[in-house]
């Protein structure tokens, strides 16, 4: 299921042009990871990286706070991501365009999983997600000098039920490491996903319907 839009100071924005045409606007990617690079060039859209600096704790950023629910917690780092982004381009004084920021997290009920610490957190991880239903949350946020907009997927995740070796097996790839819940689904761990309900993008971690609706809102078309 998808949370209801939200948009903060919205007004009409000129001269951002179609994708994948000659001088077609473009937009900064606040965000290291891989797989949101790959799903941007999907939408075929431009980007660059705007990735914090020496100088920045960008992990603060994602510490949870007492009683935060999951998908709170995604919603706030994120727009602490995206307040981080803006002052990192106001800062390096480069050209003008949208930044865009996403978070995600994988819950159990209340129980917000991140990317696990070592080894035993991943099998930990895992062991809690095995033959039940989990969700993936996914906020996205985006910002230029005039407008912001924001909005929230919520994806359901079933799991089959693990032995203990094929946890160690998956935990021993190094696959979970650096993912939300200790698995991404376009791994191996897919052999393990009885069903999903939602966003397989947004589970990959950009969910793709809902940022091109959020991106038509600073003039891209799609």
């Amino acid at each position: 299921m998808t949370a209801p839009m939200t948009t903060l100071s919205s007004s009409p924005r000129q001269g951002a042009s179609g994708l994948g045409r000659p001088g077609a606007g473009f937009i900064y990617l606040a965000s290291q990871s891989p797989r949101r690079r790959q799903l941007l060039e999907q939408l075929g859209l431009r980007h660059e990286l705007l990735l914090p600096g020496d100088d920045e704790d960008a992990e603060a950023l994602e510490a949870v706070r007492a009683d935060e629910l999951p998908e709170a917690y995604c919603a706030r780092v994120t727009a602490a991501k995206l307040d981080a982004a803006l002052a990192r381009l106001a800062a390096r004084g480069l050209p003008p365009a949208p930044i865009l920021c996403a978070d995600t997290t994988v819950a159990v009920d209340d129980l917000i999983l991140g990317k696990p610490e070592d080894e035993a957190d991943a099998s930990r991880m895992l062991g809690l997600l095995a033959g039940r239903t989990h969700r993936v949350i996914t906020a996205i946020a985006i910002a230029d000098a005039s407008q912001r907009a924001a909005t929230l997927n919520v994806s359901q995740v079933e799991f089959a039920p693990l032995s203990a070796a094929q946890i160690e097996r998956y935990v021993a790839s190094r696959e979970p490491f650096g993912k939300a819940g200790a698995y991404a689904i376009q791994s191996q761990a897919a052999a393990w996903i009885v069903k999903i309900a939602g966003s397989y993008s947004g589970i990959m971690g950009l969910p793709l319907f809902e940022t091109a609706h959020l991106l038509e809102q600073f003039g891209f078309e799609f």
